[in-house]
């Protein structure tokens, strides 16, 4: 699979007029879209390094993760491409309605090779269990930005233990005030601090596994 390095420089810069107009050069002369989305993804990868150097920051991150979406829907949607790691399951846990941070997560994961399954806000034990039935997430992310929200996020995750459902997945927790500790409290399997972090630790699991 051959790599645009037009494609994965205009992305690392963000520099979205040579970027769409080279995908759309791609397009018309009959590039296999996986191969473009190796490239964009090459692209994003550079992205996450410069942000994990602390050289991006949040609003570049955002910015290459709505600049990969114009460019999968130059080339169809999401549907039109293949997810190459698999489902990731992702809701802010009932009791808090901040989507902010998990809108992020959700932009990073399906830019970077994931279908991603968005259950929204104040999400229950049993819409998540509904979901991981109907889609086997192979990671699943439960979003809090509210320490008055970590019971309900406990109790997610409880509820989806007790029901079998959380063996061989990867469940994941995020948000500002989630700590190490918070991992423990809440029975989940690790912490992520940013969205690079969750991609990282997602991508290990799935690869792994």
């Amino acid at each position: 699979m051959s790599i645009n390095k037009a494609i994965v420089q205009a992305m690392t810069d963000l520099e979205e007029d040579a970027l769409y107009a080279e995908v759309k050069k791609e397009l018309d002369a009959g590039t296999d879209k996986m191969s473009i989305i190796a490239s964009l993804q090459e692209g994003m990868t550079k992205v996450g390094d410069l942000f994990s150097a602390n050289k991006y920051f949040l609003s570049e991150l955002m910015m290459s993760a709505e600049l990969f979406g114009i460019c999968q829907d130059m080339m169809g949607g999401e549907d039109a491409i293949e997810a190459k790691y698999g489902c990731f399951l992702i809701g802010t846990v009932y009791g808090d309605v901040h989507d902010i941070g998990k809108n992020i997560v959700v932009a990073v994961m399906r830019s970077n090779g994931f279908k991603v399954i968005d259950l929204g806000v104040d999400v229950r034990p049993e819409a998540f269990i509904a979901a991981v039935k109907e889609h086997n997430p192979k990671v699943i992310g439960f979003s809090c930005l509210l320490t008055t929200a970590f019971d309900s996020m406990k109790d997610c995750i409880k509820q989806l233990r007790d029901s079998s459902l959380s063996e061989g997945r990867l469940l994941l927790i995020g948000g500002g005030p989630v700590e190490e500790g918070t991992v423990k409290y809440v029975n989940a399997d690790a912490m992520c601090k940013t969205p690079q972090d969750g991609l990282t630790m997602s991508i290990a699991h799935v690869t792994k596994a």
